[in-house]
């Protein structure tokens, strides 16, 4: 609705509702034009331009352009969504109930957490979302962010068949990790008492076509946290490398197991690309 069809509204909580809306979008989209330019100008700078050459090249002011330079949206942001994001996180039934509940381990929560904690230092909201058993998320929505093994969200395994570079596998012994290009696999220490596991986090297609997704998995649930601190550490260098384009990346991490919380996270692979390697 155009600002001056709400004049018309004669109900002045219908009104008031549809201005917020209104309200809402514009500055969702303007914060994603102050993203884009953001970024544009710190392409710049990385080309070897000084701000005065950009304030010329842009018809700025120097003092404009340094201030755009220390300010705004970081263009990182953009690895996670570009409004309020959902986060999708795969859950159990409890056991021993007589009309159980989905809930999510206290590792999974800790990994929205995380989650949560960097879109908000990036200016984006965030909106919790427990997946029930058999794992039957929408994956067909803007600035979605799944969490869970495909041991939780099946469905989400099925759309992982389409990273031919890394993926899950499954047999008698249980899941693990493997690369593609090379037939490696990835078994979890942690299956043989070690405080170590691994994750896995990729962009992946939307079923529909019309976009993508981000995808957080570990073998188990430690993995799943070990990946969720890769990505708050290492979110600038991976949007560096590959922008908005499908990714994929095998993460091993090393946990205090009275804890329970990440003492070191490392890649285990290269980025890999649908294009190619990074």
């Amino acid at each position: 609705m155009a600002p001056q069809g709400l004049a018309e509204i004669e109900d002045p909580g219908e009104r008031a509702r549809k201005a917020s809306d209104l309200i809402d979008e514009h500055q969702a989209a303007v914060n994603e034009l102050s993203r884009l330019r953001r970024e544009a100008l710190d392409d710049m700078v990385s080309q070897g331009m000084t701000q005065a050459q950009i304030a010329q090249v842009i018809g700025m002011t120097r003092a404009r352009v340094g201030q755009l330079l220390s300010s705004g949206p970081r263009p990182e942001r953009a690895m996670l969504g570009t409004g309020a994001l959902t986060v999708a996180v795969g859950g159990k039934f409890e056991a021993g109930k007589k009309d159980p509940y989905a809930v999510v381990s206290a590792e999974m929560l800790a990994a929205y957490e995380k989650l949560s904690n960097l879109a908000r230092g990036l200016g984006l909201k965030t909106e919790y979302e427990v997946v029930p058993p058999p794992g039957m998320v929408d994956l067909n929505r803007t600035n979605l962010v799944v969490v869970g093994s495909p041991r939780i969200l099946p469905f989400v395994g099925q759309v992982l068949a389409s990273d031919a570079k890394l993926g899950f596998g499954k047999d008698d012994a249980g899941l693990y990790l493997v690369n593609h290009q090379t037939g490696e696999e990835f078994r979890s220490p942690s299956d043989s008492g070690k405080p170590i596991d691994y994750g896995y986090i990729g962009r992946l297609p939307r079923p529909d076509g019309r976009g993508t997704f981000l995808y957080l998995a570990g073998i188990h649930a430690m993995g799943t946290l070990g990946v969720a601190q890769y990505l708050e550490d290492h979110l600038d260098e991976l949007y560096r490398e590959v922008k908005n384009r499908r990714f994929s990346l095998l993460v091993s991490c090393t946990y205090d197991a009275a804890k329970r919380t990440i003492k070191k996270v490392e890649a285990l692979t290269p980025i890999y690309r649908s294009e190619g390697v990074a």
